[in-house]
C-alpha cells in the first residue's frame, strides 16, 4: 500500500463538515492535477487572467468549483461571474450591488461571502460589524447573488488565543445577521494555512489552504 500523499495528510486534519478550498494561486496546472487526484473539488483562484487558463484546462472535469478569493475590482466583476461557482472576498455594497447586477443580466446566481474584518488591519479589507449592521437592509434587497456567508482575513502575528476568538466573533456576528434579517449565513470561510485549526474550532465551514498544500509560492 502506497504512503499518503502530504494532501491527503492535510485532509485528514480536516472534518467532513468543511469544505477544504485548495488555493492555487501561482501554482501549475500540474500540480493541481495532482491535487485532485488526491481528492481536492475546490480550488481557489485570486488573479482572474491566471485562473482563467487553468479553469480552461480542468472543462471537462465538472465536479470541481472554482472559488474567487482574491480582491475583486469592478471591472473583472462580469468574467468571474461567469467562471466562478463562489466569491469570498465581497468587501463593499457597492460591490455586492454590481455582482447583483451583473448576475442578473447573465442569468447566473453565485454564491458570495461578506468579507469582514473584526480586527484593525490596513492591509486588509471588509466591514466592521456596526458597518455590515447597517446594510444589511440594502444587502437583504439584492434579488440574484445568493449571500451564503461571512468571510475573514486575520492580521499578522497573533496568538493561537486570538485567533481562535475571533473567528468565534465572526461566526456570533454571522449568528446574529441569520437571526435578524431576511440573510442566512450558514457560511464561514475562515481559516489560512497557519490559523485553520483554529478556525475549524471555532466552526469554520470553509477553510482557504495554499502553501501548507503546494508548498512556498514563487513570488510573480
Amino acid at each position: 500500500m502506497s504512503s499518503p500523499s502530504p494532501i491527503q495528510l492535510i485532509q485528514r486534519t480536516i472534518p467532513a463538515s468543511v469544505a477544504l478550498i485548495a488555493v492555487s494561486k501561482t501554482v501549475s496546472v500540474e500540480k493541481m492535477r495532482l491535487a485532485y487526484d488526491a481528492g481536492i473539488r475546490d480550488f481557489g483562484e485570486s488573479r482572474l487572467q491566471e485562473a482563467l487558463p487553468k479553469l480552461e484546462a480542468f472543462r471537462t472535469l465538472t465536479d470541481v468549483s472554482w472559488h474567487f478569493i482574491g480582491h475583486l475590482q469592478a471591472n473583472k466583476v462580469r468574467k468571474v461571474v461567469e467562471n466562478f461557482k463562489w466569491i469570498h472576498a465581497v468587501d463593499t455594497l457597492a460591490l455586492v450591488q454590481r455582482i447583483d447586477r451583473v448576475a442578473q443580466d447573465l442569468g447566473r446566481s453565485p454564491n458570495i461571502c461578506l468579507q469582514v474584518k473584526l480586527l484593525p488591519d490596513p492591509d486588509k479589507f471588509g466591514w466592521s460589524a456596526d458597518s455590515l449592521r447597517a446594510e444589511l437592509p440594502a444587502l437583504e434587497i439584492c434579488q440574484t447573488v445568493a449571500i451564503k456567508g461571512l468571510m475573514t482575513i486575520l492580521p499578522q502575528g497573533l496568538t493561537a488565543d486570538q485567533q481562535f476568538s475571533t473567528f468565534c466573533a465572526v461566526k456570533d456576528l454571522a449568528a446574529e445577521i441569520s437571526a435578524h434579517s431576511q440573510l442566512q449565513l450558514s457560511e464561514l470561510s475562515m481559516g489560512m494555512s497557519g490559523d485553520y485549526l483554529q478556525a475549524i474550532a471555532a466552526g469554520s465551514t470553509m477553510v482557504r489552504l495554499g502553501r501548507i498544500l503546494f508548498g512556498e509560492r514563487t513570488l510573480t
